[in-house]
Order: structure tokens, then sequence, then C-alpha cells
């Protein structure tokens, strides 16, 4: 296995921990209800970054796997 194999594996199977998520929806919740203090808005914002930033990374991975399988890309 070539040494990039090593992080794109694990990265395009990555998910938050489910701790992360539940306080993620949560956060989402409060939003939505318009009830986020100062300090959620802030937490939640850089969930939303991180999450965002994860998910270019994961379709980045996904796509080199698939052409290195002589597969489509995902988009």
């Amino acid at each position: 296995m070539a040494l990039l194999d090593w992080v794109i594996d694990p990265l395009a199977g990555f998910n938050f921990p489910p701790e992360v998520q539940e306080r993620a929806d949560h956060l989402a919740d409060r939003a939505t209800e318009g009830l986020l203090s100062d300090e959620e808005r802030a937490e939640y914002e850089a969930l939303i970054e991180a999450a965002d930033f994860i998910a270019i990374l994961k379709l980045k991975a996904l796509n080199r796997l698939d052409r290195d399988r002589g597969q489509t890309p995902h988009t």
C-alpha cells in the first residue's frame, strides 16, 4: 500500500464521532429556533466550517480512490 493510501483510505471513510454530530444537531435545532447564544453561534459556525472542509477532503479522497480503481469520479 502506498503512503498516500494510508491517508486517503481513512479520510474517505471519516465521520464525526457521534457526540460531535449530536452537538451539531442540537446547535442546528437551536439555530432554527433562533435561540443560539453568541458562544453557541461561534461553536456552530466552527462546526459547519469544519464539516465543509472535511466534506471537500472526503470528496477528493474518494475521487482519488475511484481514479486509482478506474472508476468514474464522484461529483
